[in-house]
């Protein structure tokens, strides 16, 4: 089990803001702003959209990429191939955000498949996403998981193994694979699930910290660590989930670990007011 209390944890999510990663992705315009603003809260450097040429320019010069396939609302098929074919060749580590595999789109399905071929270093989705990718039966309601994260704990091990990336699937208790070992990562908040974009976030996130990292299961694992232990507090302080929302970037903003020798923002405003 992995928590905010491993020094491992708090170290590698410190890392993020003194290396500052330029972190570029491709998402759908509904989690495009959260996404954004989860990278600047933890120090990292967004860029996001298939404008003109970043698609073949910026996956080559970026610290990490990160594709959601949801972008494909707003971006075509050969943009969101060129930027996973650019960040394979350069070896830019990438993450993939498979969303709505399973739920019943077999052309989309395929396409999103189809992107395994430019070897993204994570993938991370909900349990039915993650167990159709693997080419299991599990059907997601839209962009809804309808099964439990446990139990695509067998089918995640399997699948990271079968294609040599690490697996995370989010839920009430994460659990990430790199086909030899499975870490499980509890906490967060119910919250999560009726926040637009937040687990799309949260790829946009473990990009970033697979770069500080300079590994993707230790990347994963600081990303999805620090993302729950961030909700928790959030929902500690909060009654509904537009305040949620905001308080789940602030208490991203708020990660700072005293043993990376950082100063929290508050002793900065403090300082700054006297």
């Amino acid at each position: 089990m992995a928590s905010w209390d491993d020094v491992a944890v708090r170290e590698g999510y410190a890392t993020i803001g003194r290396t500052g990663p330029f972190v570029y992705g491709l998402t759908n315009y509904i989690a495009a702003n959260l996404s954004a603003n989860v990278l600047l809260a933890a120090g990292a450097g967004p860029a996001i959209g298939a404008a003109s040429d970043w698609v073949t320019t910026f996956p080559a010069g970026a610290s990490a990429v990160w594709i959601n396939t949801a972008s494909l609302m707003s971006s075509d098929e050969e943009s969101l191939r060129a930027v996973a074919r650019t960040a394979h060749e350069a070896g830019t580590p990438w993450v993939l955000d498979p969303v709505a595999v399973g739920a019943g789109a077999p052309e989309y399905d395929a396409f999103v498949r189809s992107l395994l071929e430019f070897r993204p270093s994570v993938i991370r989705g909900n349990a039915s996403e993650l167990i159709a990718l693997a080419g299991g039966e599990a059907t997601g309601k839209g962009v809804e998981t309808t099964v439990d994260s446990s139990s695509a704990v067998a089918v995640v091990g399997a699948f990271a193994a079968e294609i040599g990336a690490v697996v995370a699937v989010s839920g009430p208790v994460d659990y990430i694979s790199d086909g030899s070992r499975t870490v499980e990562v509890p906490g967060g908040d119910l919250r999560l699930t009726q926040v637009t974009g937040a687990g799309c976030a949260l790829g946009a996130l473990t990009a970033a910290a697979v770069f500080a990292t300079g590994d993707a299961f230790q990347g994963a694992v600081v990303a999805h660590a620090a993302y729950a232990v961030a909700a928790e507090r959030a929902g500690a302080r909060t009654r509904g989930t537009g305040s949620f929302a905001v308080a789940l970037v602030d208490e991203l903003s708020l990660l700072v670990s005293d043993e990376a020798g950082h100063t929290s923002p508050e002793a900065l405003l403090g300082q700054a007011a006297q």
